[in-house]
């Protein structure tokens, strides 16, 4: 079973990489794979180049069993649909493998602001990443997907390739890459929020002002 991790990682920090690595072992994954985003169509595009936030995330898992890059959405001409990314993956893992998007609940609660949003279930399974404290989806379209194809146990997943929908508790760090950009444009200590590898690269590079 494999799970998709989608994202701008502009840059790339211990917040995306704990809910990673939670996921993997709560799911029991064979591999999580780390999409960063080529162009976003719902949000201002990435500050730092696509070539650059994936160097930052190759060598921010380097030696991390279970978890890989997949630039396929920065290859990808045009904007970077999920629906388009997960049609890809499907086409090369088969009808029959279960494949798991795992997004937070934020992002799952905006579900039906997604381009053909109602594809997604068919090609993939849903894991939303629940912060402690976070709503689902009360009324509306979304609510009325998770209300039709929530599921409670992981191995429910491991039946059929997509279409259930698995409401799963993470650790909450609050951290946010918008944060660690500003403290870098101000010449201040982003240590202990990335991983060294990355902070490396944002130096080397001078990336978000850092150096400059």
């Amino acid at each position: 079973m494999i799970g998709v991790l989608g994202g701008t990682f502009d840059p790339v920090h211990f917040g995306h990489l704990r809910a990673a690595v939670e996921l993997r072992e709560a799911l029991g994954l064979d591999e999580v794979r780390l999409l960063p985003c080529g162009s976003p169509p719902h949000r201002d595009p990435p500050v730092a180049s696509g070539a650059d936030r994936r160097a930052m995330l190759e060598a921010a898992i380097a030696g991390e069993p279970g978890l890989a890059v997949d630039a396929r959405e920065l290859e990808r001409p045009g904007p970077s649909y999920m629906v388009d990314t997960l049609a890809s993956l499907r086409a090369e893992l088969g009808h029959q493998e279960p494949l798991c998007l795992l997004v937070g609940s934020d992002a799952f609660a905006g579900l039906d602001r997604w381009h053909e949003w109602r594809r997604i279930p068919e090609l993939a399974h849903l894991v939303v990443a629940r912060r402690p404290g976070a709503d689902l989806p009360g009324t509306g379209a979304v609510a009325e997907l998770l209300a039709a194809r929530r599921v409670h146990e992981v191995a429910a997943l491991r039946t059929r390739p997509a279409g259930r929908i698995l409401i799963q508790p993470v650790t909450l760090l609050d951290i946010s890459a918008t944060r660690i950009r500003a403290l870098l444009a101000a010449g201040r200590s982003v240590r202990y929020l990335l991983p060294e590898a990355a902070l490396e690269i944002v130096r080397a590079r001078r990336l978000y002002g850092a150096g400059a």
